[in-house]
């Protein structure tokens, strides 16, 4: 994406209950990177990857112009959160895609992924980026559920004995 960061926008769903409920994307909360750093760091991949706590609360917290990070909202709560790197080989690269134990099954993620992909095209890109761990299949998985393929991977990228696979999604 060659313009500023996307824009923050709302979505209305019907994902929770029997009424509409509200997905949305907003700059982390004060705080909340310290909260979800330890949550993320006790969860594959991370834990698996030994991933510290201060190390990802640090990552989520910092502010990047190329880079921003977000709370993905499930009604007025942070379900989760995502960090984006713009301008990455014809399109943006999803460096971070968490969902909180509580909140998974419910298509956050994938929510999140459609608007990425609907703000890159409308960006003029060409692609979306990912990479997940090899031994992560049910990541693999859901990368591939939403349009993403693979297109190769990177051994001992991220933690030594462990491979990363590349994933694209064209657009």
């Amino acid at each position: 994406m060659s313009q500023p960061p996307p824009p923050v926008e709302r979505y209305e769903t019907d994902l929770f209950g029997s009424g509409p409920g509200n997905i949305s994307l907003r700059p982390l909360p004060p705080g909340e990177p310290q909260r979800l750093g330890p949550a993320f760091a006790a969860i594959d991949p991370w834990a698996r990857l030994g991933y510290k706590a201060d190390a990802l609360s640090g990552y989520l917290g910092t502010l990047e112009k190329s880079a921003p990070r977000y709370a993905i909202m499930a009604g007025t709560e942070v379900a989760g959160a995502a960090g984006i790197r713009l301008n990455w080989l014809r399109g943006p690269y999803v460096q971070f895609l968490g969902i909180l134990p509580d909140y998974q099954k419910r298509r956050l993620g994938s929510t999140f992924l459609a608007w990425l992909a609907h703000e890159a095209k409308r960006h003029g890109e060409q692609n979306v980026w990912v990479l997940a761990s090899a031994f992560n299949a049910d990541a693999l998985r859901f990368y591939e559920v939403n349009g993403f393929a693979r297109t190769g991977e990177i051994v001992d990228l991220v933690a030594p004995g462990t491979a990363e696979v590349l994933l694209r999604r064209r657009l």
